[in-house]
């Protein structure tokens, strides 16, 4: 196997390192912060979700109700004009 030579490695330079280290540093700050931020507005909606799910469910239900009465009135009359 030939040895290859590699070039050596760039000194960076201090600045650039510790620019680099302050962004990794200052987005997991961000990140864990907006986390927190989004996960409390979250929870909030879920409780107004939960607090309104009875009234959207009896809503539904009502809707199914009148939806079946009507296929039902239609069937009747479609059935009574056959006969």
């Amino acid at each position: 196997m030939a040895n290859i030579e590699l070039p050596r490695p760039v000194n960076v330079s201090p600045l650039i390192k510790f620019s680099r280290w302050s962004f990794l540093t200052i987005g997991i700050l961000y990140g864990i912060i907006n986390q927190k931020r989004f996960v409390r507005k979250e929870n909030a909606l879920r409780e107004i979700e939960k607090a309104e799910k009875p009234i959207r469910d009896a809503k539904l239900a009502e809707e199914k109700l009148i939806s079946t009465q009507a296929d039902n009135k239609i069937l009747d009359e479609f059935f009574q004009k056959k006969e």
